[in-house]
């Protein structure tokens, strides 16, 4: 089952990109097998919708590859992605959750001193510093 796997998401990625490719004007740059399946697929596609011609392009494609990747018999049939559904190695992005502000008094954010408490502790140990050092 993992070559199978393996298999159709190569032959998904390559078929998209092969079909990329062709919209670029970049056909003639590919493999000769690439060239092969882009045909079949423009075949298909006068006698299908496609959605359908582009499955079927890619279940021809997943074939070839099962077979070059050591798949023994007949290759297992991969659940169809239908168009436009996310699938399972796809995540779907999320935004993060707005970060708490450390002074928001929320149970996380320390109390604050006020600058002029701060200050007054300091005046009160400099001067019993200079008090008891003399």
């Amino acid at each position: 089952m993992m070559i199978a796997r393996r298999a159709d998401t190569r032959a998904r990625a390559d078929f998209a990109t092969w079909k990329m490719m062709a919209k670029l004007n970049g056909a003639s740059s590919l493999p000769p097998e690439a060239q092969t399946f882009l045909d079949r697929y423009k075949a298909l596609l006068k006698e299908m919708t496609e959605a359908e011609a582009t499955e079927a392009a890619i279940h021809l494609i997943y074939k070839s590859y099962y077979e070059e990747m050591g798949g023994a018999g007949a290759p297992p049939d991969i659940q169809a992605h239908p168009v436009g559904q996310v699938t399972g190695n796809v995540t779907a992005f999320k935004r993060p959750p707005p970060q708490r502000s450390k002074s928001a008094g929320g149970s996380e954010a320390k109390p604050r001193l006020p600058v002029a408490l701060i200050f007054a502790c300091l005046v009160v140990v400099y001067t019993g510093f200079r008090y008891f050092l003399r």
